[in-house]
C-alpha cells in the first residue's frame, strides 16, 4: 500500500498535536497520537511514535512522560506572558477592535486550546498600559483564575504611609471578595468585586493587592454585577474615586466637544445651545478627582444642576482661595 503524502509531515503533525492539546494538566497517549496521525491520513504503528518523540525532543521540545503520558512542559511562552500581551493589545486604544481580534488569535495559538479559552477573559480598559511590575501581573493572573472558576479570593489590602512604607488597612485582616472584572486607569489596574458583607461593588488597586489567595467559595453578588454598566463604568468614576453615581448637567465652550468626549465618549448626547456653548447631562461618581477635572478648564466649563452639587464645586473654590490666601 503506498504511503500517503502526509506521510512526511508526521513530526511535525505530532508537534502541533501536543502543543494544542497537552500540558502538565492534560496529557496523551502513543495510542492518542496514533489515533489523531490517523485522522490525518497518516498510518503509524504506535512503536514508531516512541523514536518520534525523541526526534522532536532532539530537536529542543520538551516533552515529558510523567507516567499519565505524554505532555509539552516549557514553551516559548508562559500562559502568564501570553495573557499579558493579550492585555496590553486591549489597552492600546490605536489599534482597532477589528484588528484586536486578529491580534488574539494569533496569540491563542501560542498555547494550548485550555489556555486559549481563559484569554477570552474580559478586561475593561480606560486609558493606555504604559508599564506593569512582575507583582501586578501575578495578581492579575490569580484574580483571572478566581473570575474563570467563579470562587472568592482573600487578600490584604494597603496604602503607603509618609516613610514610603506600606500599612495593611482593615487591621491586617484578610479582605474575602468577590472577583468580577479587572479595568485599567491611569496606568493602573483595578479588581471590581463585590463585597458581602457591605454589599456593594467596590474596586480595588492590584498593586496594593497582597498574598492573593484563591478560595473554594463560590463567588456571590452576581445580581448586583449584572446592574454595573462596565462599558461607562470609567467614565462615570474619575480617578477611581468611589461613590454613589449621580446625574450632572454641565455646560461647556464649544471647543471643549473633543475633550467632553474623550471623558464621556462618543454616545454622549450633547445639547447645542448656539450660543458658542453645549450642554450635557451624564451620571459621574461626585468626587475631589471630579471636581479637579472641572476646575482643569477654568471659565469654561460650569456645573448647571444639581444645586447641591453646584455649591459643592463653590464650596470648594471659596476653600481654596483660604487656603493660598496670605495670612
Amino acid at each position: 500500500m503506498p504511503k500517503s503524502p502526509n506521510q512526511k509531515l508526521k513530526l511535525l503533525y505530532i508537534k502541533d498535536y501536543l502543543l494544542k492539546y497537552t500540558d502538565e494538566n492534560h496529557h496523551v497517549s502513543s495510542k492518542d497520537i496514533t489515533a489523531y496521525l490517523s485522522k490525518h491520513d497518516i498510518e503509524v504503528e504506535r512503536k514508531t511514535i516512541y523514536s518520534d518523540i525523541e526526534s522532536l525532543r532532539n530537536y529542543g521540545f520538551d516533552i515529558n512522560n510523567d507516567g499519565k503520558g505524554y505532555y509539552i512542559g516549557e514553551r516559548d511562552f508562559e500562559p502568564s506572558e501570553i495573557k499579558l500581551l493579550v492585555d496590553i493589545v486591549q489597552s492600546s486604544k490605536f489599534i482597532t477592535e477589528r484588528k484586536t481580534n486578529v491580534l488574539i488569535k494569533k496569540l491563542e495559538e501560542l498555547t494550548n486550546k485550555y489556555e486559549a479559552d481563559s484569554l477570552q477573559r474580559r478586561v475593561y480598559v480606560h486609558n493606555r498600559i504604559k508599564s506593569m511590575n512582575e507583582s501586578v501581573y501575578i495578581n492579575v493572573d490569580a484574580i483571572s483564575n478566581a473570575i474563570n472558576e467563579d470562587k472568592k479570593i482573600q487578600f490584604k489590602y494597603f496604602f503607603t504611609k509618609i516613610d514610603k512604607k506600606p500599612e495593611f488597612k482593615n487591621d491586617g485582616c484578610l479582605y474575602e471578595i468577590s472577583p468580577y472584572a479587572l479595568i485599567w486607569d491611569d496606568e493602573n489596574y483595578y479588581m471590581l468585586g463585590f463585597d458581602s458583607n457591605k454589599g456593594i461593588m467596590k474596586h480595588y488597586r492590584v498593586d496594593r493587592m497582597k498574598n492573593i489567595r484563591v478560595t473554594d467559595i463560590t463567588r456571590d453578588g452576581k445580581e448586583e454585577f449584572k446592574k454595573t454598566d462596565l462599558s461607562t463604568y470609567n467614565t462615570k468614576v474619575f480617578s477611581m474615586f468611589g461613590g454613589k453615581p449621580e446625574k450632572v448637567t454641565m455646560r461647556f465652550t464649544a471647543d471643549l466637544v473633543d475633550a467632553v468626549i474623550d471623558r464621556f465618549g462618543k454616545d454622549v448626547m450633547i445639547i447645542d445651545e448656539f450660543d458658542g456653548h453645549f450642554t450635557i447631562t451624564v451620571d459621574v461618581v461626585v468626587s475631589n478627582p471630579f471636581f479637579g477635572w472641572v476646575f482643569g478648564f477654568k471659565n469654561k466649563c460650569e456645573i448647571v444642576e444639581p444645586e447641591s452639587i453646584r455649591n459643592q464645586l463653590i464650596d470648594m473654590a471659596q476653600s481654596l482661595v483660604e487656603n493660598y490666601s496670605e495670612k
